[in-house]
């Protein structure tokens, strides 16, 4: 290890530190053995969710946010029956129960929301119940109309309402209700007017909060890991250290910047509206096989070099790299990010430079091929020879104990974001437990996963902790497929993953973004900040950088292998720098765009013409509605009908009613009825995001 000023505070790896990587797993497989009998229950709840793996991991929740409950609840014959969700808190207490409801009549699927307000390991239930009392209103309303049994059913109601009574608190406004109604329906009087005493509104409410519960069913606990609002909800700006503030010499040769100059990007930043300064790795670089300009294989003089080739004489991923400055200039770059409330995200590349101490310290971490030679790592037939992967079968204590010292010596410095880098090539098992041991030292701690991989996978990553992840966002062009993922992230994998939508990165650019100019940066923008809670963007975003690397989908003279000088004033004028503020402020002004389970897709005449809304739900305690109308076209004006779902919007009675809405964009008012027509010009206005009003 360097002992240089920027490389301190390692925390070296000691014996006792080095436990068993499969912590709690037998050396020898052990057959499964079937479950022990499990009564179904007397009034069955089944397929419960959100559950992974049947409750051996945790579904995902944010503070403040609300999640959905859901179960199949049944019985036999045709008596009532009700069920209510239960969260409980971290240490057992109940926090919150709510009644379900029914979401798909005839297949007795029902629903409840629920919503943690601070961050832990909480856990929900779900108890069901025969329902006398919803038993005998159905069969007392049929028969007193059908005048059968009139009377009968009337005395019935009394002894159902008495055993209500008795499990009500004495002297409660809701025991007064039923009192009430148990002597009003025993003072006489027709049929029909004693049952209006006994299925009165104020009766129904009095047993909402003291129901009549019989042959109780309780589900198992099932956990849900809450994690810190930022989880869920950031505007992400990332950027390379040595960009900011580099410049050229008159004989062609570049001055690095620094964390000095990138410190004094913070403000910038943090005028955009952005939550967190994200930045790409800031370790020494090999030189070893080092990349030149555009990915050539070979380096000229005062070529710096990938940044994912990470590792030199001067030290590895517990370094910074000597041009960039010191540990001293990183403390300040966060106090300073600190100060204008920016969070610190850092790039972590698990791989190696043939430069890095690792190589020479500890070469059994590495895959040696019948050469003798290490092996590169590949995506055959390319290679990538200016870095070598980690073998984590090779000594994987000894990887684990490296890893995680390293994470927490930035964590000890202030990182509280960390951008994995492909996390999908590293085993499970390690990020399961580097993820745990965080929860318990760094609790605040959120990690990235960069993995641009198939679903299982990406899912899975996220399910064993990775707060948020990378998707498949930046592919997603056309108004159908935009459509269906919005839903399928907000209601099929909203247990295991957060998304991060990300335009573009310094790694990707799409070929929609490379063809629509300005208005493509400003359409995919838009649909990055109001379709998920988490969005961000790469540095010269502002500025529509779309020129490609011939044959490639990523940017030409890319920061990743040479210096960059921008001058973002342009920003104001040809670039859409206003724009991403304005996002931003509208973001932060606007719950509903802050959530993730609460997006509904709005029908419109035009393939090119996206239509959705955002609303808090009720039980959240805000009341917030935003549409977002979005022409998915960067070249062509078009035009369209929207049908607006008036009910998802919180309109009730909505025949002939119409809606204020205000467009935070432009500042407009409308009056919008349940089919409004829309016309937007990408080279103008391409969206209305509109904030609502019920007139």
């Amino acid at each position: 290890m360097s002992t240089s000023s920027n490389s301190r505070s390692v925390r070296k790896p000691v014996a006792q530190d080095r436990r068993s990587v499969s912590q709690g797993v037998p050396a020898t497989p052990v057959r499964p053995q079937p479950a022990a009998f499990a009564p179904v229950g007397r009034i069955p709840i089944i397929d419960v969710s959100p559950v992974i793996e049947d409750g051996r991991w945790a579904a995902k929740g944010t503070v403040g946010e609300a999640f959905p409950v859901r179960a199949t609840v049944f019985r036999e014959g045709h008596d009532a029956w009700s069920a209510e969700a239960v969260l409980n808190r971290p240490d057992g207490s109940e926090a919150q129960r709510v009644r379900m409801v029914d979401i798909r009549p005839g297949l007795d699927r029902y629903e409840g929301w629920l919503v943690p307000d601070v961050a832990g390991d909480w856990s929900f239930h779900i108890e069901s119940w025969s329902d006398p009392y919803r038993t005998w209103e159905h069969d007392a309303t049929l028969k007193i109309e059908a005048d059968v049994d009139a009377q009968l059913m009337i005395d019935e109601g009394v002894i159902v309402l008495e055993k209500a009574l008795a499990n009500m608190p004495k002297g409660s406004p809701e025991a007064e209700v039923i009192s009430d109604a148990i002597g009003a329906m025993k003072a006489g009087g027709s049929p029909t007017e004693l049952l209006a005493h006994g299925i009165s509104s104020s009766v129904h409410e009095a047993l909402e909060t003291y129901p009549l519960r019989e042959m109780l069913t309780y589900s198992a606990q099932y956990p849900v890991r809450v994690d810190r609002t930022e989880a869920l909800y950031g505007s992400w700006y990332e950027f390379f250290p040595r960009s900011t503030g580099a410049f050229q010499n008159a004989d062609g040769s570049w001055v690095s910047g620094t964390l000095k100059t990138a410190t004094a990007e913070l403000d910038r930043i943090k005028s955009m509206g952005f939550t967190v300064a994200y930045l790409t790795p800031i370790h020494p670089i090999g030189t070893t096989n080092r990349k030149g300009r555009n990915n050539t294989l070979t380096a000229e003089p005062g070529d710096p070099g990938s940044p994912y080739g990470i590792g030199a004489a001067e030290g590895g991923h517990d370094a910074i790299h000597p041009e960039l400055g010191t540990f001293d200039d990183f403390d300040n770059f966060v106090k300073r990010a600190r100060e204008l409330d920016l969070e610190v995200a850092l790039d972590i590349a698990l791989q190696a430079s043939p430069d890095h101490p690792w190589v020479k310290d500890h070469p059994e971490w590495f895959t040696t091929r019948a050469d003798g030679s290490i092996a590169y790592a590949e995506n055959p037939p390319k290679k990538y020879q200016d870095i070598y992967p980690l073998n984590f079968d090779n000594d994987p204590e000894g990887i684990y104990v490296a890893i995680r010292d390293m994470l927490f010596l930035w964590a000890d410095h202030g990182v509280t974001f960390f951008r994995i880098d492909n996390p999908h090539t590293k085993p499970l098992v390690f990020w399961q437990r580097i993820l745990a041991e965080f929860r318990e030292k760094y609790p605040d701690v959120i990690f990235l996963s960069e993995a641009f991989t198939k679903p299982p996978m990406l899912q899975t990553l996220g399910a064993i902790g990775f707060h948020q992840s990378y998707n498949y966002f930046a592919w997603r062009n056309e108004k159908t497929e935009i459509e269906e993922y919005l839903m399928e992230l907000a209601y099929e994998t909203d247990h295991l993953v957060r998304p991060a939508f990300w335009p573009t990165t310094h790694d990707i650019l799409t070929p929609y973004m490379q063809r629509g100019g300005v208005p493509a940066f400003a359409i995919r923008a838009i649909l990055a900040a109001t379709g998920a809670p988490t969005w961000g963007i790469y540095s010269g975003y502002e500025l529509a950088e779309n020129i490609a690397r011939p044959g490639a989908e990523e940017q030409i003279d890319n920061e990743k292998y040479q210096f960059k000088s921008r001058d973002y004033s342009l920003g104001e004028s040809t670039g859409i720098t206003p724009l991403l503020t304005k996002l931003n402020e509208i973001r932060a002004a606007h719950p509903a765009l802050q959530r993730l389970r609460n997006v509904t897709i709005h029908k419109t005449s035009s393939d090119k013409i996206l239509c959705f809304s955002k609303k808090t739900r009720d039980v959240e305690g805000v009341d917030d509605t935003v549409i977002v109308v979005l022409n998915l076209d960067p070249f062509i004006t078009h035009d369209a009908l929207i049908d607006l779902d008036f009910a998802a919007l919180g309109v009730s009675d909505y025949a002939g009613r119409s809606i204020i809405v205000d467009d935070e964009l432009t500042g407009q008012t409308f009056e919008w009825g349940q089919r409004p027509f829309v016309r937007l010009d990408p080279h103008g206005s391409a969206a209305h995001i509109l904030s609502v009003r019920v007139s």
